[in-house]
């Protein structure tokens, strides 16, 4: 169980992709190779955008509609998860403001996790390869629970691993999807934007802070600052 400390009872559950890390470049250039092999060209940055979020389970099920695949959607998954942890073992950027606040609530014996929509075997290559595994030991993956974001069982799951009470977890979230899980969950949000369009979705103005600037507007000292006006003693 999770114990009283400066922030009281505070829990804090990262969303990976986007949040932590920036590794939609890397899902990118594997979703593109994969409907390439598959006969669908042009697929764009743009396109990708509106897959983010959103597991790539899920994203390969739209696919296999949008594009009107034959390929099982089994096959058209692990061809993508192959090519991007070929990508993300090599090369997956942490930001730096995220590394710093990971930093300060481990310092602070702040009990703190990750949920993603990634496999695990993705999610445990990019902690890995970026040393954030050395903090971040509770680790949910999409591929665990019934329903991916927007549900909320990701980031219930989480709560229960980590010992906390939903309503003392603040989750940090860079898609509408992900936003509506948490909140559906019952959890304080701190959006950071990833596509800077999407920051007027309604998802988004259900986050306790939604920092429009995405990543730009993030610091680890100002995010501290919110949870102990927040934290519950």
């Amino acid at each position: 169980m999770s114990k009283p400390g400066r922030l009281g009872t505070v829990a804090v559950v990262f969303d990976l992709d986007g949040t932590l890390v920036d590794s939609e470049p890397n899902y990118y250039e594997a979703s593109r190779e994969t409907l390439a092999e598959h006969g669908v060209r042009g697929y764009t940055w743009a396109d990708h955008g509106s897959y983010v979020g959103v597991s790539t389970l899920e994203t390969v099920i739209v696919w296999k509609e949008r594009y009107r695949l034959t390929a099982p959607v089994d096959e058209l998954l692990a061809a993508t998860n192959r090519r991007y942890l070929r990508l993300a073992r090599a090369r997956t950027r942490v930001y730096p403001e995220m590394r710093k606040f990971v930093e300060l609530l481990a310092a602070e014996g702040v009990p703190t996790g990750v949920a993603s929509g990634s496999s695990p075997e993705a999610i445990e290559a990019v902690l890995a390869g970026t040393g954030l595994d050395a903090y971040l030991r509770t680790v949910v993956s999409a591929d665990e629970v019934p329903r991916g974001k927007p549900a909320p069982d990701i980031f219930l799951e989480a709560a229960r691993r980590l010992g906390a009470a939903p309503a003392n977890c603040v989750v940090l979230e860079d898609a509408a999807p992900g936003a509506a899980a948490a909140h559906a969950a019952g959890m304080r949000c701190i959006a950071i934007p990833y596509v800077a369009a999407q920051a007027d979705a309604p998802e988004f103005a259900t986050a306790g802070l939604l920092l429009r600037g995405g990543q730009a507007e993030f610091t680890a000292q100002s995010a501290y600052a919110w949870l102990l006006g927040t934290g519950k003693p």
